[in-house]
């Protein structure tokens, strides 16, 4: 696995609860990537979540990409391509950032409550476009800027090995 970047600081003091993640960058023919908009807090971030319990890690990217897009995706070979670590609140979460070629988007996204909520929005766009949605995005809460560091180096990392 790749040498994860921290993000946030950990406290001595605190109990985190512990969480494994991944993440996704999916190219369509066009070279477009998935990128999904957060509408209500104004952040861009790339497809994924939470692993489920007993869940590997490409049967995970496989539903989250399904999930946020409707997407059906092929994981490339190179493995899992970046990772990072972050300290947020009293969470400890690893991300596992991976590479996909886009086999199938004709589903509809099956967007938790929580994720209709904030009003997640997926779009198709250049590699250059969402390079300048993440880096212009103010998100208005520090949930959202979290995500805007991690997945901001995520997708470098990715363009770094394809």
């Amino acid at each position: 696995m790749p040498t994860p970047k921290t993000i946030g600081i950990k406290n001595g003091i605190l109990t985190y609860t512990e969480r494994q993640a991944v993440r996704v960058v999916t190219f369509n023919t066009s070279g477009q990537i998935a990128l999904i908009h957060a509408e209500k807090e104004d952040y861009y971030k790339l497809p994924g979540g939470g692993i489920d319990p007993g869940e590997d890690h490409i049967v995970a990217v496989k539903r989250e990409m399904k999930e946020e897009t409707g997407a059906l995706i092929k994981i490339r070979p190179i493995g899992c391509v970046a990772t990072t670590e972050e300290y947020r609140n009293d969470l400890h979460q690893i991300s596992y950032c991976y590479c996909a070629d886009l086999v199938d988007d004709s589903g509809a996204p099956e967007l938790t409550d929580l994720e209709i909520e904030d009003r997640l929005v997926h779009r198709w766009v250049s590699v250059d476009e969402a390079k300048k949605q993440m880096d212009e995005a103010q998100p208005a809460s520090e949930f959202g800027r979290f995500i805007r560091e991690r997945d901001i180096f995520l997708l470098g990392e990715v363009l770094k090995r394809t």
